[in-house]
């Protein structure tokens, strides 16, 4: 045990030496970090969500005004038709919306469906303009019961019952299981399992084939030193090297990312420290395998890549194809993600998670089994 402690503390000595560990440890994948959690933002919260709604209002009257701040009181985000944001579904008021509701006319509002949104957007979007219209029947009752119909036409008095709260409040939250993670709250997970393993295989890829290549495991052997001594001193000090990038990248996030992570913290910490022993026998396996050291880069960037893509880091799974999810399943880097987005985006607890850790202790204990018994001095 002391030798494989001596050489972990070794190895992480030399690892934080050299300063373009410190580009790819840090610097590269923060700047990942932001530019996928500002691609990947939504509006609202993931678990609330508050669609783009682009309105068009043909109407000059107060009345189609203070429709469109009911809409945004029921949860919906109202943009300018001249807005080039993408929006989700349209609203058309018609010219003669005020004039025909204080006529006591029936008016028609149409409601657009674009092209590409999903179905679940279209039927919330619809759900919230009905709760819109209710409302404003409620505020049209409240006024004439209350203050008779000339007060139907005095903007002044529809604000005032608008501002007044409700003896009755009922709050309605999107009942999906499993809402689609946005925002720093999804690129920060997946960001860094992404280079975690790219760094811990790479870094203890290459410097394994760079000691067989100077003579070092030679020398190791001559001191009778097992395999499996050796590749707990390396597993060691790669997790060391994880240890490190996990620490910056939780206090970047938590306090200058704003990503909650509170009560899941020691979740969250299990989960990055099990996904890391199985990033860094990978890194083992590869350099035990693979005897040139630039062969073992670009292997390794690439199985990084790839297992990143599959398995969400790029884009939430949740809008991928089911056979899409069924490969990330098979990686390591898919349960890894399951469990952080439980834990992040979800709010969920260690009973959530248990699963996701089962399966990630398995392909731990599997990979560092091959990475012994791959281990050729």
């Amino acid at each position: 045990m002391k030798r494989a402690l001596t050489i972990g503390h070794h190895d992480l000595r030399l690892f934080l030496k050299s300063k373009i560990a410190f580009v790819w440890l840090f610097l590269v994948p923060l700047a990942f970090v932001y530019f996928m959690g500002f691609a990947n933002r939504g509006p609202g919260d993931p678990a609330n969500p508050r669609p783009p709604v682009r309105v068009e209002n043909l109407d000059d009257g107060f009345l189609s005004r203070v429709f469109f701040d009911e809409l945004d009181a029921q949860g919906m985000a109202v943009v300018d038709p001249t807005n080039r944001a993408p929006a989700t579904a349209g609203i058309r008021v018609p010219a003669d919306f005020t004039a025909r509701v204080l006529g006591h006319q029936p008016v028609k509002v149409e409601f657009l469906e674009q092209a590409g949104s999903g179905a679940g957007d279209a039927a919330l979007i619809e759900l919230r303009v009905v709760r819109a219209v209710i409302a404003m029947n409620s505020h049209l009752i409240e006024l004439v019961t209350h203050q008779g119909e000339g007060a139907l036409t005095n903007e002044t008095a529809w604000r005032e019952v608008m501002g007044r709260e409700e003896p009755v409040r009922l709050e309605a939250r999107f009942a999906g299981r499993k809402p689609v993670p946005a925002g720093f709250s999804f690129s920060l997970p997946g960001i860094l399992v992404m280079y975690l393993l790219m760094n811990l295989t790479v870094f203890g890829g290459a410097a394994l084939a760079a000691e067989r290549r100077n003579g070092v495991l030679r020398r190791f052997a001559m001191q009778a030193m097992r395999s499996g001594e050796l590749v707990a001193g390396k597993l060691y000090g790669l997790m060391l090297l994880g240890g490190v990038q996990i620490a910056f990248f939780l206090l970047v996030g938590r306090f200058g990312l704003g990503v909650p992570l509170g009560a899941n913290l020691p979740a969250v910490l299990v989960t990055l420290l099990v996904f890391t022993w199985i990033a860094a026998a990978l890194g083992v396996l590869a350099g035990g395998l693979i005897r040139s050291e630039d062969r073992v880069v670009a292997v390794c960037v690439l199985a990084s890549l790839l297992m990143a893509a599959v398995s969400g880091c790029w884009w939430p799974l949740e809008v991928a194809p089911a056979a899409l999810k069924i490969l990330a399943h098979a990686l390591p880097t898919g349960w890894a993600l399951d469990a952080l987005h439980q834990l992040i985006s979800f709010g969920a607890g260690w009973a959530a998670v248990l699963k996701p850790l089962g399966v990630l202790t398995g392909f731990a204990a599997v990979t560092t089994a091959l990475a012994v018994r791959g281990l050729r001095v």
